[in-house]
């Protein structure tokens, strides 16, 4: 698509609270972008954006596009709003696909209990990752969590192979934290072992919009891309514990 212009951040206009547009401003914008971009006639939703006569488009499930009320523009890109230095597209986004935390395929994940286990995290992770070995080292110092821990071989052949012989070792967990902490690798896996959890993780974490590694998610559906320390890591589970 070579028709998009990207909101930048200079954009300080007031902001007005998200709403569901107009019946006759929603018929027009669909009919506009259906005709006129048929790759998007399935949308979703319109809705008004947070910037005053700009609109939200909604297509794919989690998919933001903006417009105005007569469908002539089509803008993808981020709105920022300048005064507090939010980045209101990727919150819309985390909203729209959020997981519920008792929802995720836990059966497929290395659970790790440090303590009493009582606090509760889960994390996508390639072992071919630099922050995800970063994270792993800072995740050390913290105790009395249980975490979820989903092999997500997203950059390439050699992680898909790292995590079929890590999740196919006798010791899951002692073979992930070999590699990852002392860069010890597993050994081969054998030809027969099930790897269908690792292709389950990865269509999961698509559908999710999980795009980088680690990706992190705490008992109250808070989703936190990218790695953080230690002290960051204790604030959030104290946060998602309410």
């Amino acid at each position: 698509m070579h028709y998009f212009r990207t909101l930048s951040a200079a954009l300080g206009l007031a902001l007005a609270a998200f709403s569901t547009a107009a019946p006759a401003q929603e018929s027009a914008i669909r009919d506009a972008i259906s005709k006129r971009m048929p790759q998007l006639k399935a949308i979703d939703e319109v809705r008004a954006a947070p910037i005053p006569g700009l609109f939200e488009i909604r297509v794919n499930g989690s998919e933001i596009y903006y417009t105005d009320a007569k469908g002539n523009y089509l803008i993808q890109g981020s709105i920022f709003e300048t005064k507090g230095l939010r980045n209101l597209t990727e919150e819309r986004i985390n909203k729209l696909t959020a997981i519920k935390f008792d929802s995720l395929p836990i059966k497929d994940a290395l659970t790790i209990v440090r303590g009493n286990g009582a606090r509760k995290l889960a994390v996508f992770q390639d072992p071919n990752c630099g922050y995800c070995k970063r994270f792993e080292r800072d995740l050390q110092k913290v105790d009395n969590v249980t975490i979820y821990m989903f092999l997500y071989p997203i950059l390439g052949q050699d992680s898909a192979d790292k995590s079929k012989a890590i999740w196919c070792a006798k010791d899951k967990v002692q073979a992930w934290q070999d590699w990852m902490l002392r860069d010890q690798p597993a050994p081969t896996a054998a030809a027969m072992c099930d790897t269908s959890p690792l292709v389950r993780n990865v269509e999961f974490g698509k559908s999710f919009r999980i795009q980088g590694t680690p990706t992190l998610f705490f008992e109250d559906g808070s989703r936190i891309p990218g790695a953080i320390d230690a002290q960051q890591v204790e604030k959030q589970l104290k946060d998602a514990k309410g």
